[in-house]
């Protein structure tokens, strides 16, 4: 690979961290290329981006963004090494553990970088699988705050209910007596 080709590769990748703010680093060398091609029908499935690139090309490429930010990384960069983009932080996780069910013990996850945190090791899979993901967060907020609202309504509404029925039992009251 010539200079400008990894340079090419550097800036390519810089882009994806760049447009992402999750990311997985796994360990595909085990995986046949017949296997490697479900894996990536997966990811495209669930609109998660796969890459395979050098680890020292990784590494110049983070460390060109944010060495700091990326450094709890840079140790599970060894060995053949996929990346998998996505914009949801737990598809990723879902697709890895799916894939294992029907395939064996293949891709391992090596590390995971989600909103600026770091997770590293393959034991970190099952939790990195129920991690809410940004939309479910923002959806859950709403309904908390909605809740009092509709209280308040529900109350009122019942309120008013509670209003008719007592003025009609104050016009009754004249009258039997």
């Amino acid at each position: 690979m010539t200079k400008e080709q990894k340079n090419e590769v550097i800036e390519l990748l810089k882009e994806k961290f760049s447009q992402y703010t999750n990311f997985y680093i796994t360990n595909t060398e085990a995986l046949t290329v017949s296997q490697i091609g479900q894996l990536r029908r997966a990811c495209f499935d669930k609109e998660v981006e796969m890459k395979v690139a050098k680890n020292t090309l990784i590494k110049k490429a983070l460390e060109s963004l944010d060495a700091e930010r990326y450094a709890g990384v840079f140790d599970s960069l060894h060995n053949v090494t996929a990346l998998m983009f996505s914009n949801n932080a737990k598809d990723p996780a879902i697709i890895i553990s799916d894939f294992r069910k029907e395939k064996g013990e293949k891709p391992v996850l090596k590390a995971a970088f989600l909103d600026g945190s770091v997770y590293v090791g393959d034991d970190q899979l099952q939790t990195l699988k129920t991690i809410k993901g940004k939309d479910e967060l923002i959806g859950e907020i709403i309904g908390l705050l909605q809740s009092p609202a509709k209280n308040v309504i529900s109350g009122l509404n019942a309120g008013s209910k509670l209003a008719g029925l007592i003025k009609a039992l104050e016009e009754r009251a004249p009258q039997e007596a």
